[in-house]
């Protein structure tokens, strides 16, 4: 079998790397350099702790599997079960910490509640006040800006696999076919389109005006190293508001008595943070949904991450060296994990998971596989 794939993020390249290893032979198409897109934009995080019961963390513990594979394949992955902890304060985040523990899933997500001195044990960096933190074992990170270059420098190793960069796809040519800026015509056995939050133009001449999938915008930011490891992932409550995996009747009284900050609220964040290979801190996040998006990236998000972490650390934080905004594609449900569609006779377009897209995309490119018969 011959596939075309389009789109080098990390969907795409998942596609890619699936079909390879299944005996196929695989054109990958990008119209960029290589991808620039949220595939890079984004923590590294393969975060199972947070999704829905159902669908949603059926496939990101299969996807845990499968990136724990991936990473002893190819450690330039930078692959590590580093797990998270969400530290807590005051009795509402505390119930909030409890409900979830004590979840029929618990034991699948890794979830245990921890004391400070046992979270510190776990993490040693967090030095700041809190009254308990909830662990989870089943989270894992990878570094963002280098694992496609990395899965792609082991495709490259295989005779089955061609990468074409800098090609824009324009159109559909029959059944099994693109044709690019270049003029070239890619046939295959099947096409799938994987774009990310590039939805129009082709996408939307292809699936239609009522494509359910939105794009959204996030800021995030990268400090220098830390000078001392952070073991694990760190989110805070503000993940509970945001995270399905949280839903209770702890978290409505949470919400009802203890809102957001009014910074956080208006761009309706979240705290989570990850080690980078350097050392550095990748801290984010915040998410707006209504177009047109903001060209602005605003200091006053920054500013409340900022003190957030360094409540949890007990420390100043490292200089800023880089901000950045993003912009990725999600389900308008969202209970839905992906938007698979048949666009045209052998030719799929998969597209809106989300922020999920780096934990999931292992397992939801398999489920693309699986179903197109490769």
């Amino acid at each position: 079998m011959r596939v075309i794939v389009v789109g080098a993020g990390v969907v795409g390249t998942m596609h890619a790397w699936h079909a390879v290893n299944r005996g196929h032979e695989v054109v990958q198409i990008e119209r960029e350099a290589e991808a620039r897109g949220a595939s890079l934009r984004n923590f590294g995080q393969i975060w199972a702790s947070g999704r829905a019961a159902g669908e949603e963390l059926a496939t990101a513990l299969r996807a845990r599997e499968l990136w724990a594979e991936l990473g002893a394949r190819v450690p330039a992955l930078g692959f590590r079960a580093n797990g998270s902890l969400t530290p807590v304060r005051g009795a509402l985040e505390l119930a909030v910490a409890e409900a979830a523990a004590a979840r029929p899933d618990a034991a699948a997500r890794g979830y245990r509640l921890l004391t400070p001195a046992e979270a510190r044990a776990v993490n040693p960096a967090l030095r700041g006040a809190f009254d308990a933190a909830l662990h989870c074992a089943r989270d894992a990170a990878v570094e963002p800006r280098t694992a496609q270059l990395a899965l792609r420098a082991e495709l490259r190793t295989s005779p089955r696999y061609t990468f074409l960069p800098g090609r824009e796809v324009r159109d559909v040519v029959g059944d099994n076919a693109v044709r690019d800026d270049h003029g070239d015509t890619h046939t295959g056995d099947a096409v799938v389109l994987c774009t990310g939050a590039w939805l129009g133009g082709l996408v939307r001449e292809l699936a239609g005006p009522g494509l359910p999938v939105r794009r959204v915008r996030l800021q995030m930011m990268q400090t220098a190293p830390l000078g001392e490891p952070l073991t694990t992932s760190v989110a805070d409550a503000d993940s509970f508001r945001y995270y399905p995996a949280y839903a209770s009747p702890a978290l409505d009284e949470l919400n009802a008595a203890q809102p957001q900050p009014a910074t956080a609220a208006e761009h309706r964040m979240q705290l989570l943070m990850v080690q980078r290979a350097d050392g550095g801190l990748t801290i984010g996040d915040t998410h707006e949904y209504e177009h047109p998006f903001a060209f602005d990236t605003l200091e006053d998000p920054y500013e409340h991450l900022a003190g957030v972490v360094e409540s949890l650390l007990g420390r100043p934080l490292p200089a800023i060296r880089r901000r950045w905004a993003g912009v990725y594609a999600q389900c308008v449900d969202p209970r839905r994990v992906v938007h698979r569609q048949r666009v045209r006779d052998g030719v799929w377009l998969v597209t809106g998971p989300g922020g999920r897209g780096m934990t999931c995309s292992p397992a939801i490119a398999e489920t693309t596989a699986n179903e197109l018969g490769w």
